[in-house]
């Protein structure tokens, strides 16, 4: 019997590389508020950070092609009278965004299509419930228009933003502060991580703990909890003697944990990123200079290590990327957006992969923009996974592969007979093809009507031969990757 000493995985090799220096969002004041919130917050089209400002709140709303010096009059979003804690698109409109403030109030705001031109002041609905800061903002996975909030009086409020109304207020489930909140897959479910060292599941629209674990991680330091996709809970916390350690949970048998792991000693609150296709959770210390990630798995001992990405900096927030935005044809698994004191630095996470071809076992289909249900729907009791796409179809050959399927030989090795007369025996390719891109000149040339029906006929038969080859490529392709992959 030879025990297998290293474990088998895609994701060991995973290595972290930040971009180069002009990809980069310069002279940025990001907020220096004593809050452990992410400050920043990202999706396929924006980047949006919590900044310094004077005389109240405000967040940078970026393009993402917008890298270099952030001038500072650059325009922003500023329409709260106090510092803003936290800030979250909405996973259904990569044009909306919300954000919770210390002036007691959660707005959310249409950033215009190409960005901002002015400052923007007036939020599209303020929804006012919280009598202390707001500093927890989370939209709900699956269903249209819900966001929830919670603050520091201790209250989680879910909102329908749509109307401006509140539909479940949950006052009397934390006696202290609220560290986080996180859905789970379908949203019926929140997990939260409270000062009190407690870990709570809950069910929001009965207002019902569903489960506790009353001390998850016994340091005084803040913790965190996510929900995985198969329903188990991860957290990050610190230990009595102060060392910070992560946590698996299983809510069904919630006494002991499933996992216990220590890191080390640092005193930054551990802040974790979780991809539901891979498995994979990303933990960024603030204050720290690397991120750390590790696969979940479902044999002991559950969490594994995978590697660290440390830079010299250390990070003031952190952002991360869905899956949707991210490079297919660079097999790049992860984005994060790191805050420097006065920059934003994109960190890519990459597979390394011999193949140029669409790695079917990197992007299973992940999260769409497509809710799937309405606010009503939800309320009413009905619950739905979300709704997923294909990153196929955002995969783009690299150029390099480009060059390598050369079309012309592709097509000169099996050409259909020529019409009569339309080129001399013994044509190369290239000069057929010449007659296609050029046709005027060849028939100005030829001077007879009854040369274009010859000329049309032999393009149709090129056109259909071009299209069944593209069609057999494709398929070759396809098999190829799936050998690559060992799946076939």
């Amino acid at each position: 019997m030879f025990r297998k000493v290293v474990r088998q995985s895609k994701f060991r090799h995973v290595f972290g590389q930040p971009v180069k220096n002009d990809q980069c969002y310069e002279d940025i004041r990001v907020s220096r508020v004593t809050w452990d919130s992410t400050f920043c917050t990202v999706n396929p089209k924006f980047l949006a950070v919590i900044v310094e400002a004077s005389g109240g709140g405000a967040f940078l709303v970026l393009p993402l092609s917008k890298t270099g010096r952030i001038d500072k009059a650059y325009p922003t979003v500023c329409g709260h009278t106090g510092p803003v804690l936290d800030i979250d698109w909405c996973p259904h409109n990569d044009e909306v965004i919300a954000s919770g403030s210390e002036d007691c109030t959660v707005m959310v705001w249409q950033i215009p299509e190409n960005g901002l031109s002015s400052p923007l002041t007036e939020p599209v609905v303020v929804l006012e419930g919280h009598t202390k800061r707001v500093g927890i903002i989370t939209w709900h996975p699956t269903a249209r228009n819900v966001l929830l909030s919670a603050g520091c009086d201790n209250v989680v409020l879910i909102w329908n933003v749509g109307t401006a109304e509140e539909l479940y207020r949950l006052d009397s489930l934390h006696p202290d502060l609220i560290y986080n909140i996180s859905w789970n897959r379908n949203g019926s479910l929140f997990c939260s991580a409270c000062k009190d060292k407690s870990v709570r599941i809950i069910d929001p629209r009965r207002g019902t703990l569903v489960a506790e674990q009353e001390k998850a991680h016994e340091g005084a330091r803040p913790m965190r909890a996510i929900f995985l996709a198969d329903g188990k809970v991860f957290t990050t916390g610190f230990s009595r003697m102060s060392e910070r350690q992560l946590a698996l949970w299983d809510p069904e048998n919630f006494g002991e944990p499933m996992a216990l792991q220590e890191l080390d000693s640092s005193n930054g609150a551990l802040l974790p990123f979780y991809d539901p296709d891979t498995n994979v959770v990303y933990v960024c210390g603030k204050g720290d200079s690397s991120i750390r990630y590790f696969e979940i798995t479902d044999e002991p001992p559950y969490i594994h290590f995978l590697n660290t990405f440390t830079s010299k900096e250390p990070q003031r927030g952190m952002g991360s990327m869905p899956k949707r935005g991210l490079e297919v044809s660079k097999c790049e698994i992860a984005r994060f957006y790191k805050l420097h004191e006065r920059k934003c630095e994109p960190i890519v996470m990459t597979v390394p992969r011999k193949s140029d071809l669409f790695q079917d076992d990197l992007y299973p289909d992940t999260a769409g923009p497509e809710a799937a249900l309405e606010a009503e729907e939800w309320v009413s009791g009905r619950d739905a996974n979300p709704i997923l796409i294909s990153l196929r179809e955002a995969y783009v050959p690299s150029k390099q592969r480009d060059l390598k399927v050369s079309r012309r030989n592709v097509l000169s090795d099996s050409r259909p007979a020529a019409a009569p007369g339309s080129t001399r025996p013994g044509a190369s390719m290239s000069a057929a093809s010449t007659n296609i891109a050029t046709p005027s000149s060849s028939l100005a040339g030829a001077g007879e009507a009854g040369k274009l029906e010859e000329v049309m006929q032999e393009l149709r038969a090129l056109r259909a031969l071009v299209k069944e080859q593209g069609e057999r490529i494709g398929r070759l392709e396809e098999q190829l990757g799936r050998m690559e992959n060992g799946d076939a």
